[in-house]
């Protein structure tokens, strides 16, 4: 361990942004069993535990909370998932990060990791993909590591995981992305905090551009809601159903004010993947995601 008031020390202290979500309370967990005093900064962290603070994209995290709380690592997860419009997205999600990431670098923060995703790429369609590019732009220019994950899974899977999920546990017949020869590239919770942890300890050097965090061996989605099923020892039929109608269903139930666990925008994503996405950085940080179906 780094002696205690040394830099090393200081670095130990990380603020992670979105710790109420499902990737970022895994990425707290498993930081703080490599040692680290973990700082969580979510919607009402404050009233949770003594190291956490309020924040949201909206207002950032209070003023001067990282040099007074000598916090040398931040890992920004955060993103609202409520908001539909490019202009609300644009001036929460994408303005809202820059001025965190700006604000951790003047008060002194020395490692910054921004968390992205695999449907970030020149010329992706979704508004999620487009907003997290953004972003990706300028926390380069401040000399943050860009991490791009996959579909994150886990035993307890959350977010796009955890959707597909649920539609093979509540029904046998579960409808396809068009024919679902869509090509995801899966990336295991753990294996995603172990890159994360290998960045902020100094041990994966010399890495630039985007990092992508998944396995280099892509699965359809058909392949992958089949491995859902088998898992839950369930026998499903997977039926062919038209994307565009699909995502004319969840965008009205959007507009009505529904909040249905596929988001439009997450259809956009499925059908507009990186489809040559580099593993080059990511085999030099040293970390090897295993495969969905290990």
């Amino acid at each position: 361990m780094p002696e205690a008031g040394g830099a090393g020390a200081r670095v130990q202290r990380c603020a992670v942004t979105g710790a109420g979500g499902y990737l970022g309370s895994r990425l707290v967990a498993a930081l703080r069993k490599r040692g680290r005093v973990i700082y969580e900064l979510s919607r009402g962290a404050a009233a949770r535990r003594d190291l956490s603070a309020p924040f949201t994209l909206a207002r950032g995290a209070p003023k001067g909370f990282f040099r007074e709380e000598d916090v040398g690592a931040l890992v920004h997860c955060a993103y609202d998932f409520g908001l539909t419009s490019w202009r609300d997205i644009l001036e929460h999600n994408v303005k809202g990060s820059i001025r965190l990431l700006e604000a951790a670098r003047e008060e002194g923060v020395a490692k910054i990791v921004f968390v992205s995703t695999l449907s970030a790429f020149e010329g992706c369609r979704s508004l999620y993909g487009r907003a997290k590019l953004e972003v990706e732009k300028e926390a380069l220019r401040l000399g943050a590591v860009v991490m791009r994950p996959g579909l994150v899974y886990g035993d307890r899977p959350g977010a796009m995981t955890g959707a597909l999920a649920k539609v093979v546990e509540l029904s046998p017949v579960v409808p396809l992305v068009g024919n679902g020869e869509q090509i995801l590239y899966p990336a295991h919770e753990d294996d995603v905090a172990e890159l994360i942890g290998r960045i902020l300890s100094g041990e994966a050097v010399d890495v630039r551009g985007p990092l992508i965090a998944a396995s280099e061996r892509g699965m359809t989605l058909r392949e992958i809601l089949s491995a859902l099923a088998a898992r839950r020892r369930k026998k499903v039929w997977l039926v062919p159903f038209p994307w565009r109608l699909q995502w004319a269903l969840l965008k009205s139930a959007e507009v009505v004010g529904l909040r249905p666990r596929l988001r439009s925008d997450s259809l956009i994503s499925l059908i507009n993947q990186d489809a040559h996405p580099d593993f080059t950085e990511t085999r030099k940080a040293g970390v090897t995601f295993r495969d969905f179906d290990a």
